[in-house]
This record gives structure tokens, sequence and C-alpha cells, in this order.
């Protein structure tokens, strides 16, 4: 189905309308929708986090990435995202082409230096043991030491706005970290945290049983008057200590802070390929995880398609592709190949911050490349580019898609 290229509006009447999102205390219903483009990047350990990575590439390659006013991200792809912000300075862009001509340099290179390592088993355990912090703040220690150094929330850009999703097991909402505020809806505001990015990213990485919970430790004090919920009895019990879990248990692909604010939104979806089992484990650990994945398998394709139903009515523009995406759901012109006998492979790879081997990584960001190409070209045309963008003329690594 060919995709109406219109100019969407609000819904009248709600912020919200049928997009797969909230609505919470605070929206307007009449606000105009941000022009900036917006990009979300889901979770899915390190396969997402550079699955995410060719998905950058092409987007800078198209002038795109430079144009954007909002990224929000889960999980393993606020790995990426935090490498992205803490070194958007960096990015050298061309004034006529909006092309950052060392984007390789700047962030593929250290996101594939640090995919060389593996971190979920090795760091849980030294963060079990005696002085370890536990679990989350030993995840943070390695990310910090590895990708994000002392950077702090304070060092991001005011443009574009990164936001760095967690999930708050007291309150049940999102916990979100940006540079103007860290925030939950329900329990309040932090104004102009301080927060290292090494922790916020750590929070939205901490998934359950492992890793979770990842706790801030605050004060009341800190707390801006008046912005916890009116229905929220006794914030202050809520304003100590934050207990905080991967931001996909609660917003898988990281919609909920950009949707109901952005007229553009692209979604990157690293999520992988649940295995069918006839004889699941029922021991409570590998349980726990597999009715987890199904539980996060179901939400992340209703989120999917309601998504793309909101591109097919006009409610919003923009481009969605996945991991599981092929390249017959999204035709275009010149497309590279990707057979998906290939790319079912890369999207049943485990769900783990693990050592990556050279060839893996270069077919991951190669089919991120691929397929964000094909989805954008198919699904979202900008007046800036008469007749469309043109077809790539090859993958940015070698090896193809494996």
């Amino acid at each position: 189905m060919s995709p109406d290229r219109s100019r969407p509006q609000p819904e009248p009447g709600s912020v919200a309308g049928d997009l797969p999102v909230r609505e919470i205390p605070g929206d307007d219903p009449h606000a105009e929708l941000l022009e900036a483009p917006a990009l979300c990047l889901s979770g899915g350990g390190s396969r997402a986090m550079l699955f995410h990575v060719g998905a950058l590439w092409r987007m800078n390659e198209l002038g795109l990435l430079g144009k954007l006013g909002r990224v929000s991200s889960v999980s393993g792809g606020s790995i990426t995202a935090g490498v992205l912000a803490t070194r958007w300075s960096r990015l050298a862009f061309d004034p006529a082409s909006g092309v950052a001509s060392n984007f390789a340099e700047v962030v593929s290179a250290p996101i594939r230096r640090f995919a060389t390592r593996s971190l979920d088993v090795r760091t849980a355990v030294r963060g079990l043991l005696p002085f370890g912090g536990g679990p989350a703040a030993a995840l943070a220690d390695a990310l910090g030491r590895h990708l994000y150094g002392d950077a702090t929330l304070q060092d991001l850009p005011p443009e574009p706005r990164f936001v760095i999703n967690a999930t708050n097991l007291q309150s049940g909402v999102l916990w979100r970290f940006s540079r103007p505020y860290a925030r939950d809806w329900r329990v309040g505001e932090i104004a102009n945290p301080t927060f290292r990015v090494a922790t916020a990213v750590a929070a939205s990485c901490a998934f359950p049983p492992f890793f979770a919970p990842l706790t801030l430790h605050v004060s009341p004090d800190q707390f801006v008057p008046g912005s916890s919920d009116p229905e929220l009895e006794d914030p202050r019990a809520y304003q100590h200590r934050v207990l905080l879990a991967d931001g996909g248990v609660y917003d898988n692909l990281g919609l909920e802070t950009v949707l109901k604010r952005c007229r553009t939104v692209f979604v990157s979806d690293g999520g992988g390929k649940i295995d069918d089992d006839p004889t699941p484990a029922t021991d409570w650990a590998r349980g726990t995880l597999r009715v987890m994945k199904v539980i996060d398998n179901q939400v992340r394709d209703l989120r999917k398609r309601s998504l793309v139903e909101a591109y097919r009515r006009k409610v919003r523009v923009g481009a969605y592709w996945g991991l599981r995406s092929t390249l017959a759901e999204n035709p275009a012109p010149g497309t590279l190949p990707a057979p998906p006998d290939r790319t079912r492979g890369l999207a049943e790879m485990p769900t783990r911050l693990t050592s990556v081997p050279e060839e893996r990584q270069r077919a991951l960001i190669n089919w991120g490349y691929a397929i964000a190409d094909a989805a954008i070209r198919h699904w979202y045309v900008t007046p800036g580019v008469p007749g469309g963008f043109l077809p790539p003329p090859a993958f940015p690594c070698d090896g193809g898609v494996g």
C-alpha cells in the first residue's frame, strides 16, 4: 500500500487520540505538534545497540540525523543514544548537505569496541560481591568506564533533546532522564538533574530479575514543589529513593515521550524474535524470563500496529523499521540485498549485553542501515528532497547481512 504523504494534524480534543500512548495530567489537547522529527530507539541488548548504529548511519547520509529534535531510547537503544548524545558536539555536520562526515569515527567506532565486551553475567556477579553496590550499579560503572566517562545529563546538548527512559517500579510509570529534567509524572520532577549519563543508561538497561532495580538516592528537596500527581498519597514517601528497571518494562519502543508531541516520528525496533519452544523451562528464573519475553512480544506488536496505522491515517508521518521487518514490507527502488533467511538469524540472537563477533557486528549494522533506508524511502518524503531520496550505493560495512 502506498503511503499517503498529506500533512497530519493533531486529533481534535485529545493529545493521544488512538495512538498507542497514555494521556497524563498536564497534556494539552490543543497543543501544536513539534515540527522537528523525533527518533525512537528500542531495547534489545547488544543486538539492538548495533542495529540502531546502522539505522543512524543511513539517517545521517539522508541528512535526517542533524534535523532531529528529540531522541527517545530504551534499554539497549539507550546505550547507542548515550554515545550519540555525549558525542553530538563532535559530529561535523556539513551546512549544505546536513551530513556528518565523521559519523563512523565518532559514533560507530566506540559502540563497536564496546560490543566486543561481555557485560551481563560478569557485571551482575561482580555487583553481587561485597561492596559491589549491586548489579545495576556495577553496570553503570562499566558503562562509564567504557563509553561515557563522568558525563552528566547537563553535558548533553540542548538540541536534540535526548530522553533516556526507565520504569519506576514504585509508581508503575516511566521515569525520564533528560537535560532539563528527570521526572515521573506521578512522583514529580527534578529540574536540571546532574545524574551521570552512565547511571541513566544503566537504569534504562536494568532488565529484571538480574539487573533491576537501580536505586537513585535522592531527597524530597530536589523535587520541584507541586510537580507530583495530586492523587498520589504522600509523594515524599517516593522521593527519598527511586527504584528503577528497564524502560522496556513499560514502553518497549520508547514511544511515550515523543508520539504525543511530535509530528514526524521515526522508530527503530531492535527487538528480537521469540523462539518457538515445545518444552519451555518452568524453573523460576528461566520461566520468568520466558513470560516476560511473551509479554514484551505482544505489547511490542500492538504498539507497532497502532503506530503504522497512525501513519496510514495521516495522524503522524515518519517510518517504522525493525529487526524482524522485511524489504518486501517496505518496497523501494534500489534496496540493498537482504534475504529474509539471513535477517531472521539476526533477529534470533539472544537479548544480552554480551560480546558480538566482528562478522555479526557488521551484519547487524548493515541490516539496520538497509531496512532503515527502505522504510524511510517507502514511507517518508520530505519537501526538501524533490523526487525522494536516492538509494544507497553499498552497505557501510563489508559482508552484507551475513
